[in-house]
């Protein structure tokens, strides 16, 4: 039986996971942790997966990576790293953000060009910060890659041609998935040249081979490859709950919403796929955990113990400024205490309220452009959270299903894998498994019209 291997090189790790080709039943899997913060040297990246990949990949015929999106990795003309990648989180680009869009006209012209408005995680946003603040680091710049660019160009050999594929290019802001293209034109006016850019790669196109002779599929952005395992299709919307939050979905033709909250991206498929993303999400819970004094089964029991609403308690999980809404200098807040509600329980509860509110807002406006959701697929860590599956449903009101744990990124990079080495028109059809049913919604409307309120009241939004 062929086996084929996949990489998810995330925020916070590197997973792999080796899988049977035919089937995708995961044969073998490991990981290795990444450095924390908004900057890593593409190195570390490098040496988390050979930790993790050792003595795992010797038999794989095919290998396939997927990344955090947006990351700037700058390099110079023989490939060296210029300085550490600017990761998506990194919130310091948002004044450049702003400026980029000022200068084209405003948000709409963005999203027609494409079908993205920039933000601090672009990483067109990120090469203006560059031009602007490192001036002699932007000197030595003549090429950027994202993320799972730098490793599929290591895996293939450093002197291979850099590619991509539509899904991760679809988040730079300098390509455009409507027509299918690079904006060099944006690209030189966001950096002041132009530079080189990898070329994007066909969804299945082998890009070349490993030095112990696997194919190397192109790769794609962590979402694309989270959509790809979970063998989401039209009707399903994902809410993944990671260091960040997402709402997105497969969609048949591209989105440009001109409000900026919904991400125009494409899939790994050939076809779409539009996303929200907020910055806190399964981090907001560690972090009311710690702050309660308690455990993450500690914070779901409190968070169990409170009714639906908190009895007022909102919490706005800003903790690391926000993305969606745009709001990157904004800190988390606590509303409606009184000495009647201020108790543990109530806020636990406000955390895991407040930290899916902001992605039903996302889900909401979806839904309001057009696309169709009928159920919604739990990921991440914080979906194992018996408090976020029993409130998710009444939060988010759809029906929302929780699928059977598994690494979906790094598994629909695999399954990417399994394609590129197939040479099918199609990828191969494996079963996720029938997921399970989260809990009965709770007909409690004023939890999202309190955290409105108090987003209002402290935002003006």
């Amino acid at each position: 039986m062929p086996l084929v291997a996949g990489i998810d090189s995330s925020t916070q790790s590197c997973k792999v996971v080796v899988c049977d080709a035919d089937s995708g039943a995961v044969v073998r899997e490991a990981r290795a942790p990444h450095p924390d913060g908004t900057e890593v040297h593409p190195d570390a990246w490098w040496s988390a997966l050979e930790q993790a990949s050792s003595g795992l990949l010797d038999d794989v015929a095919a290998v396939s990576v997927a990344g955090q999106q947006h990351g700037m990795v700058a390099v110079d003309e023989v490939g060296a790293v210029v300085r550490p990648a600017l990761l998506w989180n990194d919130t310091r680009s948002s004044g450049t953000a702003l400026d980029l869009i000022e200068e084209l006209g405003g948000p709409a012209e963005w999203a027609k060009a494409v079908d993205n408005v920039p933000n601090a995680s672009l990483t067109v946003s990120k090469l203006r910060w560059l031009a602007r603040h490192e001036p002699e680091h932007a000197d030595r710049t003549t090429a950027v890659m994202l993320p799972h660019d730098w490793l599929t160009w290591r895996l293939t050999g450093a002197g291979s041609e850099p590619t991509t594929d539509r899904g991760d290019a679809s988040g730079t802001g300098y390509w455009s998935a409507t027509d299918d293209a690079y904006r060099p034109d944006l690209l030189a006016r966001a950096f002041g040249r132009e530079i080189r850019v990898p070329r994007v790669a066909g969804p299945a196109e082998a890009v070349g081979r490993t030095p112990s002779g696997a194919l190397v599929a192109p790769g794609t952005g962590d979402n694309m490859g989270s959509a790809l395992g979970l063998g989401l299709r039209p009707g399903d919307a994902v809410v993944s709950l990671g260091t960040s939050g997402t709402v997105f979905a497969v969609s048949e033709g591209p989105t440009q919403d001109p409000s900026g909250i919904i991400c125009g991206y494409a899939d790994a498929t050939g076809r779409y796929l539009p996303l929200v993303c907020t910055l806190n999400a399964a981090r907001v819970l560690g972090a009311t955990a710690a702050m309660l004094g308690v455990d993450l089964a500690g914070l779901d029991e409190l968070a169990l113990a409170a009714e639906p609403g908190a009895e007022g308690v909102v919490l706005l999980p800003y903790l690391d400024g926000e993305r969606t809404p745009v709001l990157p200098d904004a800190a988390g807040s606590l509303h409606g205490l009184r000495r009647s509600n201020m108790r543990p329980e109530n806020i636990a509860r406000a955390a895991v309220e407040g930290m899916l509110c902001g992605l039903a807002d996302g889900l909401s406006a979806m839904t309001d452009t057009g696309i169709p959701v009928s159920r919604v697929l739990l990921v991440g860590g914080a979906a194992r959270s018996a408090a976020v599956r029993a409130v998710a449903p009444t939060v988010l009101g759809a029906r929302v299903v929780v699928p059977r744990p598994a690494e979906y990124v790094a598994v629909g990079a695999a399954r990417q894998a399994a394609w590129t080495l197939a040479g099918t028109a199609e990828a191969p059809n494996w079963d996720p498994g029938e997921p399970e049913a989260a809990a009965e919604p709770v007909d409690a409307p004023h939890v999202r019209e309190r955290y409105a309120e108090a987003r209002r009241s402290a935002h003006g939004l």
